[in-house]
């Protein structure tokens, strides 16, 4: 597993984009070989996102052949719900790129038999060949998507009861009112993620330091779903230096000796 030590967030956000517009482009995706990329939601990635329109804006990467998979999605709330993530995808990122909307999948948090949609998106993920790279992150116990701790690391997309840690985190979505947050979501499991070609995990501040440590100096473990990174043969943490601040010393100056090249440069489009 790769770990990048980022200065701050905005350099961890731009290096983060500038990895994926690299992805896609030495993939050179057509529309009879598109691009595969899994997303998430939350505040983790939206510096990256921001990014990511820049480089469009720029004319340096385009998403007209990438197909989107995002992480989960709430039961229960209306997709224009600002605190959706259909809304969240769309307004962060999708309004303004050029990717088809035929391109872009979430599940539908609303959709009738639930089950049956979690099944739909599986086979739609392989229908493309699996996913090509998957950008994630995580919330402070270590959960990766909605996979929080005590999640099968062999599970795949589903309905997910949330935990009340959860539920009181996102509360901040919805007027910081916890009885309007959904006590449901859909979202992929561990092995969905870790079936990816390549996973890129980004970490910051200092509320994650403790699942930075567990994630990847301790042992595989569902109650810290995001170290199975470990196990993936193409598993990236792009971190900032506020997350490090429980990983030992000696972690730190290794990641930061072995990746000091990485860590200088922006990779090249």
């Amino acid at each position: 597993m790769r770990i990048l030590i980022h200065e701050n967030y905005q350099s961890l956000s731009k290096w983060v984009a500038y990895y994926i517009a690299k992805k896609i482009k030495e993939f050179d995706p057509t529309p009879d070989k598109p691009f595969v990329l899994g997303l998430p939601t939350g505040s983790s990635p939206v510096g990256t996102y921001q990014n990511l329109i820049e480089l469009y804006k720029e004319g340096k990467i385009s998403f007209k052949n990438v197909i989107t998979f995002n992480m989960d999605e709430y039961v229960g709330i209306p997709e224009d719900h600002e605190a959706s993530y259909h809304y969240f995808m769309y307004h962060n990122l999708f309004n303004h790129i050029d990717i088809p909307k035929e391109n872009i999948n979430i599940l539908d948090g609303n959709a009738k038999d639930l089950d049956a949609e979690c099944k739909r998106f599986e086979e739609k993920i392989k229908s493309y060949g699996g996913i090509h790279f998957f950008l994630g992150g995580i919330g402070a116990d270590g959960h990766i998507a909605f996979n929080e701790p005590g999640s099968s690391l062999s599970s795949r997309t589903r309905v997910k009861t949330l935990t009340y840690d959860t539920i009181q985190a996102n509360a901040r979505f919805f007027s910081n009112d916890i009885s309007k947050v959904p006590r449901t979501a859909l979202t992929v499991g561990v092995a969905t993620i870790m079936d990816a070609e390549e996973v890129l995990i980004i970490v910051n501040g200092l509320h994650k330091a403790r699942a930075l440590k567990m994630g990847i100096e301790e042992g595989v473990n569902h109650m810290w779903t995001v170290s199975m990174l470990q196990l993936h043969r193409h598993g990236i943490i792009a971190c900032d230096e506020e997350s490090t601040e429980e990983i030992k010393v000696g972690t730190l100056k290794y990641f930061k000796d072995i990746e000091n090249e990485s860590l200088n440069k922006l990779p090249e489009l």
